[in-house]
């Protein structure tokens, strides 16, 4: 997509950050982002860009209030703030779930309903959600109310569906505590059975107005396979789903797994998880409602084994004590699904000390028009040293050394073409005399026993051996 939709709201709001670049321009930004952060673990490949880089969000909330005139007003809140800036449409968000909350707005004032006012904590209406599945058309709109009192709901309810027939649910959520959480802890149904149904990648899933879900339905499909890719499973394995949330990595991945342990600390999330399993007919899953730390770590105790580690979690990313858990149990590989690339490479680092290496590494674009970057990780236990020794007789692979030895320059440009990284020559000869590779006169040792080289990172060391690999010299 070469064009440039423009967002007359784009300053105010700051929701997205790439609303200037073309589609194109936002993919090339995204992959040097990750090349820099990620680059010095392994090779990293080409961002895979989403199907469609408008509209995407299944997810829409909007926040209600009135401007000094008395006039209400729903949109955004403006980054940082409480300032509410009116939007009637967004560019990343599904265009019918605007409409609706269009609607929610007009309706207001024929029923005199007012809106909430947080200095007051008066009023009734604070937010609007609403919840789209896109791949059975359902629509769940969620109603946040300053107080459980709604007058004419029924009326307000019917208004509203007939306006919108597309509408197959509509919730009552209650929030009337001072707080800038969204949604409460008490619901009624209004209208339909109070939740949606979604199919993604052939297995169905309940939503309800508190659920995680995925955002962006379309490339969540492409995220997932690329994780059941490099799970690399053939029927039988042993998988721990961590913050597992309703199991939706967990039940996709279910079909190719011999069992799956989803484990999760939030009992709602767990119990969404268990009916999804039992809608979809899947018996190979077992859902724990813990800590994930505390349970790997239970795990390792009992002597009991994983083969695959599947996680996924928040924009903070996870914790050295549990990537310490998830090493204690060595599980043969560990699947790390980000939202962060700034703490996926921290937590890469903390991963290679307790004993594995990245394998690959894969940016996925969940979130045009923002700077976001999902990306898929695969790790692997070194199994019990990554370096091999062994001879090499020219005379017998019938080549010449000219042509089995690539010059430092060559070796430089590949590095620098497939991982980003500058490595210097010094450092390649430190890692071939390491590796009882012959270094060339320039390198032997210094004359002087007391002369001091700075000496090649542990990073760039792997990352050389890798482009030995590749030309064949180990």
């Amino acid at each position: 997509m070469s064009n440039v939709l423009p967002c007359p709201v784009a300053k105010k709001c700051g929701g997205c950050q790439l609303t200037n670049m073309t589609y194109a321009e936002q993919l090339s930004f995204k992959q040097r982002k990750a090349v820099k952060l990620l680059g010095r673990f392994c090779r990293v490949e080409e961002i895979l860009p989403a199907p469609q880089p408008y509209h995407y969000r299944n997810k829409v909330q909007a926040a209600f209030g009135t401007t000094r005139s008395g006039l209400v007003i729903s949109g955004v809140y403006q980054s940082g703030t409480h300032t509410i800036v009116k939007t009637d449409a967004c560019l990343i968000e599904d265009k019918r779930a605007d409409a609706i909350i269009v609607s929610v707005r007009n309706l207001l004032k024929a029923f005199k309903l007012p809106v909430y006012n947080e200095d007051t904590g008066r009023g009734f209406l604070r937010h609007v959600l609403v919840r789209v599945a896109k791949g059975t058309g359902e629509i769940m709109v969620v109603l946040v109310t300053g107080t459980p009192v709604f007058p004419s709901k029924n009326a307000f309810c019917r208004a509203l569906s007939e306006a919108h027939p597309e509408i197959t649910t509509i919730v009552q959520n209650i929030n009337d505590g001072h707080t800038s959480l969204v949604l409460g802890t008490r619901e009624t149904v209004l209208y339909g059975e109070g939740h949606i149904t979604d199919l993604l990648l052939g297995k169905r899933f309940h939503i309800s107005p508190r659920s995680f879900y995925q955002v962006n339905y379309e490339t969540t499909e492409i995220l997932y396979e690329k994780v059941l890719e490099y799970a690399g499973l053939t029927g039988c394995e042993r998988v721990i789903d961590a913050y597992a949330g309703v199991g939706t990595i967990g039940m996709a991945l279910s079909d190719a797994a011999g069992e799956v342990v989803s484990v999760e600390l939030n009992a709602d999330a767990v119990q969404d998880a268990r009916k999804n399993a039992k809608l979809n007919g899947v018996k190979n899953m077992r859902f724990i409602c813990a800590d994930a730390t505390v349970f790997l770590r239970e795990m390792a105790a009992a002597h009991e084994h994983a083969d695959v580690v599947i996680m996924d979690p928040p924009r903070a990313g996870s914790t050295p004590q549990f990537i310490k858990s998830v090493c204690t149990l060595k599980p043969d590989r560990v699947v790390y699904v980000s939202c962060n690339p700034e703490t996926l490479a921290r937590d890469l680092v903390l991963f290679e000390k307790q004993g594995y290496r990245v394998k690959k590494c894969q940016p996925v674009d969940m979130f045009p028009q923002t700077n976001h970057v999902e990306t898929v990780v695969s790790l692997v236990r070194k199994i019990p040293d990554m370096y091999v020794g062994f001879k090499i007789d020219l005379d017998e692979q019938d080549l010449t050394a000219s042509e089995a030895h690539p010059t430092y320059e060559e070796i430089k440009a590949y590095i620098q073409k497939e991982y980003g990284v500058k490595v210097s020559s010094l450092y390649i000869s430190q890692v071939k005399r390491k590796l009882g590779l012959e270094v060339g006169e320039s390198f032997k040792k210094p004359k002087k026993e007391n002369t001091k080289q700075p000496q090649c990172p542990p990073d760039k060391e792997r990352i050389i051996i890798e482009a030995l690999k590749h030309f064949k010299m180990i």
